[in-house]
């Protein structure tokens, strides 16, 4: 079975391998040997000058994020499950906070975001996706960060890239908090999640000094001595120090550029099988594709008689979307065969003869990605 969710993705066997090593005390010189180096490569993969591992899912990162970042106001951005949840957070915590809220296609434009800033001097932290996976959308992030920081620098920008780190660059010179999880295009079971800091986001921290195991303060003092506040995942922290040094021996940007090539082609591919793409600012981290008559029965397909195991959609969007991962180190064949069977469902299904053109295409935009 292919699988090709975005999130659980497979672990490779090289990192299983890793993770199959006797268990090793976190208290130990050996266990602190293998944090420092996997800290040093997280550092180096995302550009920021502070990094933390915490035992949680993406969403107690998130949760750290919001009440460690966030004194007064949380603006929230919800085109989505998960950007709903920043929101559901500052609530429960009882921030105070208000929401920009687009259809789950549509990004939030850097416009939106500043007239509502301008017009609610209160808020003092920013909480976006950078893909929204919940219908595979890219917010123009960058850009957005870019005008707060313009506006005040003092805004805290907060990031959750849980499936977008690793996936490609993001530009963190404006962002204060980019959050990641290891199931993700680091290819780990679920479990792990990671924070990379900036320094005015350490000062926040510090000054800050909120909660108990979410006090990121803590954990800053304890991870810049490699170890951790409460026990570390030591086994997912060994499995993504692995994954790091694969990265890097191939290179991130190589990672990055062949990531982008095979969203781009299973882009072209679906086009051409006549299907459409659903969001109209695509991320890299998935295609994402609207077919409100066939999803379901797609989806069902491909898992029984190709191996193919596709994600599906959340609330008004279930049984009408399907979602392919890009996340990862992927083979290209292993894409390549998503896009066949795809069209090999469609015929199956009655809705195009297969003539192999999706297949065609997909390598065709691939190589010319990469300039092969």
């Amino acid at each position: 079975m292919l699988l090709f969710t975005p999130g659980p993705t497979p672990v490779p066997e090289s990192i299983r391998v890793a993770m199959g090593e006797p268990t090793i005390h976190h208290r130990t010189p050996e266990f602190e040997a293998i944090f420092a180096k996997t800290r040093a490569l997280l550092q180096e993969m995302l550009g920021m000058s502070e990094v933390l591992m915490l035992a949680s899912s993406g969403t107690g990162a998130m949760e750290a994020c919001v009440s460690s970042l966030s004194a007064k106001k949380a603006l929230t951005i919800n085109s989505g499950k998960f950007g709903e949840r920043f929101g559901k957070i500052a609530k429960a915590l009882k921030i105070p906070s208000v929401e920009i809220k687009n259809d789950w296609d549509t990004p939030v434009s850097p416009a939106q975001v500043m007239e509502v800033l301008k017009s609610d001097s209160e808020i003092d932290a920013f909480f976006i996706q950078v893909c929204e996976s919940a219908g595979g959308l890219r917010h123009p992030v960058e850009e957005i960060a870019q005008a707060i920081k313009a506006y005040n620098p003092n805004i805290m920008v907060v990031a959750d890239a849980i499936t977008a780190m690793g996936v490609e660059k993001i530009e963190t010179t404006h962002i204060d908090a980019l959050i990641g999880g290891s199931q993700k295009a680091f290819m780990l079971p679920p479990g792990m999640s990671i924070i990379g800091l900036s320094a005015k986001a350490v000062e926040k921290i510090e000054e800050r000094d909120v909660g108990y195991y979410f006090n990121l303060k803590t954990e800053i003092k304890n991870q810049r001595k490699n170890t951790t506040a409460w026990t570390a995942p030591t086994t997912l922290i060994i499995g993504l120090g692995r994954y790091l040094e694969m990265a890097k021996e191939r290179g991130f940007e190589r990672i990055y550029e062949e990531t982008r090539a095979r969203a781009l082609a299973t882009q072209a591919a679906m086009k051409a099988l006549g299907l459409v793409i659903f969001p109209k600012a695509p991320a890299v981290a998935m295609t994402t594709v609207i077919d409100e008559e066939s999803a379901e029965g797609m989806r069902k397909l491909l898992k029984k008689e190709y191996g193919v195991n596709l994600a599906g959609g959340q609330d008004h969007l279930k049984g009408k979307i399907f979602r392919i991962n890009h996340m990862g180190l992927i083979e290209v064949y292993e894409s390549a065969w998503v896009v066949n069977a795809l069209e090999l469902a469609l015929d199956r299904l009655g809705k195009r003869k297969f003539d192999g053109s999706a297949n065609r295409l997909f390598l065709e935009t691939y190589y010319k990605e990469l300039g092969v």
